[in-house]
């Protein structure tokens, strides 16, 4: 699973793919397809900090842009990672980028595995939520899913993982906030198609499996 979302990041465009790891089974997966996998520390709270130890280890400028791809994303689209760096990079004012699209069912609406985000009039994240934000007072509405997928500049991924943990972070278990708390913006790619979602459990699996044959 690994290995596809590799070849999703490298169809992106990007100058280089690296997979941030702590288990030598992801390592030696990845090594033996081609891909470059570095050892990181097991302690990691997030992985934010995960990534942040990968830029140090490849000496990255502060400039440079991250763009953080989860392992258990094997669908995800090239172009949307693509997109998520050039909006980043277009968009000084912000220190981070991610993406979210329409939600269109109740059930999504109501799962609080689905993460939902606010959005101000120029496309920069207000808040996330495992609740329903906005409430529906009125009978329409627009609900966008977050989906976890980040774009850091390096200078600023340092920063972050030495920032304290926020409130919001912990009420909520989204690590994003922490940045939101502080002060910092996080630009958001609206997609207009549906994400397709990641792999949870077993059952994601084999649906995802069964896609790829």
């Amino acid at each position: 699973m690994v290995v596809r979302v590799c070849e999703r990041a490298a169809a992106s465009g990007a100058r280089s793919v690296a997979v941030a790891t702590d288990d030598d089974r992801i390592r030696k997966a990845v090594e033996q397809q081609g891909y470059v996998a570095l050892m990181t520390r097991a302690e990691h709270a997030s992985g934010t900090d995960r990534i942040a130890e990968a830029a140090a280890v490849l000496r990255l400028a502060d400039e440079e842009v991250v763009v953080n791809v989860q392992g258990a994303e094997p669908l995800i689209e090239p172009g949307l990672i693509r997109e998520v760096a050039a909006t980043l990079a277009a968009r000084r004012e912000a220190s981070m980028s991610t993406a979210c699209h329409p939600i269109h069912d109740e059930a999504s609406l109501q799962n609080p595995n689905v993460v939902k985000v606010v959005l101000d009039a120029h496309g920069y994240a207000l808040y996330f939520s495992r609740s329903q934000i906005p409430y529906p007072q009125q009978s329409t509405g627009i609900w966008y899913r977050h989906a976890g997928i980040y774009g850091y500049r390096v200078g600023f991924l340092r920063q972050l993982s030495q920032l304290a943990t926020s409130p919001l972070e912990k009420t909520e278990a989204l690590e994003q906030l922490r940045a939101l708390w502080h002060g910092y913006r996080i630009a958001v790619v609206v997609s207009k198609a549906g994400i397709p979602p990641g792999v949870d459990t077993l059952q994601d699996l084999e649906a995802v499996r069964t896609m790829f044959r």
